[in-house]
């Protein structure tokens, strides 16, 4: 077979092979992404064994000389393409670049209470991931028309949904065979887990979801945004609905120096779930309804090398000072119609304890640094437990709040089924202060029960009220009253505050009180 037949065979072979490896893995046509050098680095290995392997056939009739060196070529080219990215990396580097790798994200110092608010129990988001998953698979599991069709993906991205803190999650396509027959509707919708209060619910939508990560072929959320994004590195997908409820696929763009060094995200790009209509962001030009452009992971990634190399390359063999990197775990906290990723901050020697704790923007990166020393997440949540061991109830990651102007962990003991069962409160600078208390009295009512127990006095507020319904109930044996004033604010208040006074408080009364979080603590005046 002559030399020009042997390459278009090879060529042509390799074009071929090379779409349907596009297809499969869809990797980023980008000289910065490792994936995109696996995939040429495949492709030149295919050219030359095709031409190889043509050549030998074709040996008899002097076609082929094994001397040439230009057969080898295609294999001797992997080789150096290897090589040459080990060197630009190695130059790239924390060796000669740590001040770069220090400063891929900048962290401010600031004030745990001036920065933190004093905690809203209203609005504390309690229920976490493992919990929604349950919550968002019972609801699924009451919808038998549904639940032979469609599983529930288990992303759960917790998000800030006009004010109010939810986890959202897609139904997608339980397997290939439901994919067709259920292609032509779409997906019908999407579970919603209420994270403070765990109402959990399935919106349905009024026309179904095209594109998911389980669909096929060009309705695949990753070959729709590959194949009109060729260029462009991705980062994390998560899912999110803006303020109307919309669905979207929410996927960052990554960028590199050399070759997967210094991650970073410069942009964003949204998919509507339902029509496939797709746009791409700077990251400062996003829409404020997306609360994750940068993934937790990377956020800890970035962190972990300004802890590791702010003093530079040569500390981190030598002296270590001042090193520092993130504990294990992360938790959300929503702020400022925003969701936030906090981590504990703790010297490289490893120890149970932390220096403080760092609070990032997911939206927009911002990063700050509170210097509150005390106890590691582990070590919290091996305190609470140890206060119920006989029970062997599993513990959460911690929630960190500020209660009474201090840094307090909240964690949830659930049991075997996943339900929550008790709540404890431990001190973040001395986690030796742990309270546990009963779920069944309400998160609230944990709250003043560590309080009293430790002798704090919460900070309440005083004001004047109008009384314009007033009732009361029974739970748990324990009597309470719930009021509702003249500017329609709720109260409530157990009888224990003040037996003698409740009983007989009436519609149009003037009280004064004294509350937190509008749980009455105190009453000091009736007229």
């Amino acid at each position: 077979m002559k030399r020009e037949k042997r390459l278009l065979i090879s060529l042509l072979v390799t074009i071929i092979s090379g779409f349907v490896m596009f297809y499969l893995f869809l990797p980023a046509i980008n000289i910065h992404d490792m994936g995109f050098w696996i995939y040429f680095i495949i492709l030149l290995l295919i050219f030359g064994t095709i031409n190889f392997g043509t050549g030998i056939i074709s040996i008899r009739r002097k076609e082929f000389d094994l001397r040439n060196k230009k057969n080898y070529y295609p294999f001797i080219l992997p080789l150096m393409i290897i090589v040459g990215i080990m060197v630009i990396n190695f130059f790239n580097g924390p060796f000669f670049r740590a001040n770069k790798y220090a400063h891929r994200i900048e962290i401010t110092n600031a004030s745990f209470t001036d920065e933190i608010k004093e905690v809203d129990f209203n609005t504390l988001a309690i229920v976490d991931k493992s919990s929604s998953r349950k919550l968002g698979d019972r609801v699924m599991g009451s919808i038998s028309e549904l639940v032979s069709q469609f599983d529930v993906s288990s992303l759960y991205t917790q998000i800030n949904y006009n004010d109010e803190i939810v986890r959202v999650t897609p139904l997608d396509y339980s397997s290939v065979i439901k994919y067709f027959t259920n292609r032509g509707e779409g997906i019908p919708g999407y579970v919603k887990v209420n994270s403070v209060t765990g109402e959990s619910e399935l919106v349905r939508l009024n026309k179904g979801m095209k594109y998911s990560e389980k669909a096929l072929f060009f309705e695949n959320v990753y070959r729709k945004l590959r194949f009109r994004y060729p260029f462009d590195i991705f980062g994390t997908l998560s899912f999110e609905i803006d303020n109307e409820g919309v669905p979207y696929w929410v996927m960052p763009i990554s960028s590199f120096s050399a070759v997967n060094q210094r991650e970073d995200i410069d942009g964003v790009i949204i998919l509507n779930a339902i029509t496939g209509e797709s746009r791409k962001y700077a990251v400062n030009e996003a829409p404020t309804w997306i609360d994750h452009i940068y993934s937790p992971e990377l956020i800890i990634s970035q962190v972990d090398d300004w802890g590791r190399y702010i003093n530079g390359f040569w500390n981190t063999l030598f002296g270590q000072k001042g090193m520092k990197m993130t504990t294990d775990g992360y938790n959300y906290i929503a702020m400022n119609d925003d969701i936030y990723m906090y981590t504990g901050i703790t010297s490289i020697v490893s120890d149970e304890s932390n220096l403080g704790f760092i609070l990032t923007n997911l939206r927009t990166k911002e990063t700050k640094f509170f210097d509150c020393p005390g106890a590691e997440e582990y070590s919290a949540m091996d305190s609470a437990k140890g206060q119920v061991q006989q029970m062997n109830y599993t513990a959460s990651f911690p929630i960190l709040i500020n209660l009474s102007s201090r840094p307090t962990y909240v964690i949830s003991l659930k049991d075997d089924a996943g339900l929550v069962k008790m709540y404890a409160f431990v001190d973040v600078s001395d986690y030796q202060k742990v309270v546990v208390t009963d779920a069944s009295s309400g998160i609230q009512n944990a709250a003043y029960n560590y309080l009293n127990n430790n002798g704090i006095i919460a900070k309440g507020e005083d004001i004047e009220i109008t009384i314009d319904e007033i009732y009361n109930v029974t739970i748990d044996g324990n009597t309470y009253y719930y009021l509702t004033d003249t500017e329609n604010n709720k109260y409530r208040v157990s009888i224990k505050v003040n037996s003698n006074k409740l009983p007989f408080m009436k519609k149009n009364d003037n009280v004064k009180i004294t509350f937190v979080n509008k749980e009455i603590r105190e009453i000091t005046k009736i007229n």
